[in-house]
C-alpha cells in the first residue's frame, strides 16, 4: 500500500511537469514531418515512416525517462518533503519503488500516446493496421525502464543536471558499446585495458532493445533473442535499483 501511495503520488506530480508535454509535442511533430521526409527521399515510403517514428519513440521516450527520472529524489529533497516521509515507518526501499513505479506507468501512458499517432499515420499509408510495430514499442519501453532506473540511481547522490549528463551518456555509450569493444581490443595489455573492459562490462548493452531494423525490413527475430533480451533488461533494472536503494539508504538527510 505504501509503494502504491507513493507511486500515485508520483504520477500526480510527473502529469503536472510541463517538460512531459513538451516532449510529447515535439515527439509527435517528429513522427508526422517522417511523412515529409518520406516524400523527399527515393525509396519504400513506409519504410521510412517506420524507422523514423521508432526511433523517434524511442529517443523522445529515453529524453522523458531522464528528465523527469533524475528529479525524482532531488525534488523531494528541495521541498523537504523527504524529511516528513522518512520520519514516518515507511522503509526506503518502499520509497524507491514506489518512485520508480509512478514514473514508469507515467512513461508508459506517454508512450502509448505517441505510439497511437505513430500507428496513425503508418495506417493512412497502408490502411492496414501493422501489429508487429506493436514489438519494437514494447523493447522501447523496456528500455525506458532500464533508463529510469539508471536515472533514479544516479537522483539518489546527484543534482538534477549532473544526473541528467551522467545518464544521457549512459544512453549513448549503451548504444554504441560495440564500438567501444572495438576500442578496447586496440588498447596495449595493461591495467588500463583491464579498467576499460571493466567499465564496458558494467554498462548494458542497449542496442538489446533494438528490433527497429528488423521489423521494418520484415526480418525474422528468433524467439530466445526476444526472451534474452526481455530477462536482460529485467535484471539489469533490478540490480540498479538494488544499488540505488543501498546508496539511499546509507544516505544522511539530517
Amino acid at each position: 500500500m505504501i509503494i502504491q501511495a507513493i507511486a500515485l503520488n508520483t504520477i500526480k506530480e510527473a502529469i503536472r511537469d510541463r517538460i512531459l508535454y513538451l516532449l510529447l509535442f515535439f515527439a509527435a511533430v517528429c513522427i508526422i514531418c517522417s511523412r515529409l521526409l518520406a516524400i523527399m527521399t527515393v525509396g519504400d515510403r513506409v519504410k521510412i515512416i517506420m524507422d523514423v517514428g521508432l526511433a523517434s519513440l524511442s529517443f523522445f521516450g529515453a529524453l522523458m525517462a531522464i528528465l523527469l527520472g533524475t528529479g525524482l529524489v532531488y525534488k523531494e529533497i528541495d521541498k523537504k518533503t523527504i524529511f516528513t516521509l522518512l520520519s514516518k515507518p515507511i522503509p526506503r526501499y518502499q520509497f524507491l519503488l514506489g518512485k520508480y513505479f509512478g514514473l514508469v506507468i507515467t512513461l508508459l501512458v506517454m508512450l502509448i500516446l505517441m505510439s497511437l499517432i505513430f500507428l496513425l499515420l503508418v495506417f493512412l499509408h497502408t490502411s492496414q493496421f501493422e501489429g508487429r510495430l506493436l514489438l519494437p514499442v514494447f523493447f522501447i519501453f523496456w528500455e525506458m525502464c532500464l533508463i529510469t532506473a539508471v536515472a533514479l540511481l544516479f537522483s539518489c547522490f546527484s543534482t538534477p543536471i549532473l544526473s541528467s549528463l551522467f545518464t544521457l551518456s549512459f544512453y549513448i555509450i549503451g548504444h554504441f558499446s560495440w564500438g567501444l569493444e572495438t576500442l578496447i581490443d586496440k588498447l596495449p595489455s595493461g591495467s588500463g585495458k583491464i579498467a576499460a573492459r571493466v567499465f564496458y562490462t558494467a554498462i548494458p548493452d542497449l542496442e538489446n532493445f533494438n528490433f527497429k531494423t528488423e521489423i521494418v525490413h520484415g526480418l525474422a527475430i528468433p524467439v530466445p533473442v526476444l526472451l534474452n533480451s526481455l530477462l536482460y533488461g529485467f535484471f539489469y533494472s533490478g540490480f540498479v535499483l538494488a544499488l540505488a536503494t543501498l546508496i539511499f539508504r546509507k544516505r544522511d538527510f539530517i
